[in-house]
């Protein structure tokens, strides 16, 4: 039997068409958002280890309130005392940039006082492949807010002149490496929240889920053990440990 469009069926069609073009183009402009456990990261090179609030009794410090997942990482130390440990240690997390474009980094942190609320921060292949700590490299100095409790703060330069300005990222899609290093000690980070909306402000940032955390531990390729301080694979611990 012989099908007869007539205009309103055409016009029918033609909305439907739209429509889904319209829908496809709103998937490909959402936000890319990555939230990240400080303690899931790919790498973490002591001084800079995984501790839990009640750590910081044995440092004389102001224990925090509960971080995402009970866990957060730091260089331990004491309140007031800044880099004793040297500037060495760092946390490190490989990221696959899903499209090219301009990203900006919140974190979910705890700073103590004026020597315990700084790190250093690097992302190739935005930065280069360097390490800020030595000699020091103000133009990777991140200054935190302070706060005793978990509080979102961007990362940002810290120049020479006491300026500040917030960092972004020209990044391609693909493989990158996000570095976290150590600056001052007893400076605590939780998590991290990556984006390219950049006009949205700290209220867009959010703590991982479950979700989050899943597809972290899938996508990462080496862990640290917090004893040996030696990196060791996943699938280590997972056999070691039976998770």
């Amino acid at each position: 039997m012989r099908r007869i469009y007539t205009m309103k069926h055409r016009y029918f069609v033609g909305i439907l068409a739209i429509a889904s073009v319209l829908l496809i183009n709103m998937a490909m402009a959402a936000d890319v958002e990555i939230a990240l456990e400080a303690e899931l990261a790919d790498e973490i090179l002591a001084p800079m280890t995984i501790a839990v609030p009640a750590d910081v009794n044995d440092h004389n410090g102001i224990e925090p309130n509960e971080p995402s997942n009970g866990k957060f990482v730091w260089a331990p130390g004491e309140p007031l005392v800044g880099g004793a440990n040297g500037n060495k240690g760092s946390v490190k997390f490989i990221i696959n940039i899903p499209e090219e474009d301009t990203y900006i980094v919140w974190a979910w942190v705890v700073a103590w006082d004026g020597n315990s609320d700084s790190f250093y921060s690097t992302w190739e292949p935005a930065d280069p492949k360097i390490n800020p700590q030595s000699p020091a490299n103000n133009d990777y100095r991140w200054s935190i807010s302070g706060g005793n409790a978990w509080h979102w703060d961007r990362i940002e330069v810290w120049a020479d002149d006491d300026s500040h300005t917030d960092r972004e990222w020209d990044l391609p899609a693909g493989e990158t490496i996000l570095t976290i290093w150590t600056r001052e000690d007893a400076t605590m980070l939780d998590a991290l929240f990556i984006t390219n909306n950049i006009a949205g402000g700290q209220a867009i940032a959010r703590l991982p889920d479950d979700d989050d955390r899943q597809l972290q531990i899938e996508g990462v390729r080496r862990a640290v053990d917090a004893e040996g301080k030696l990196p060791i694979t996943w699938g280590h611990i997972r056999s070691q440990h039976g998770i």
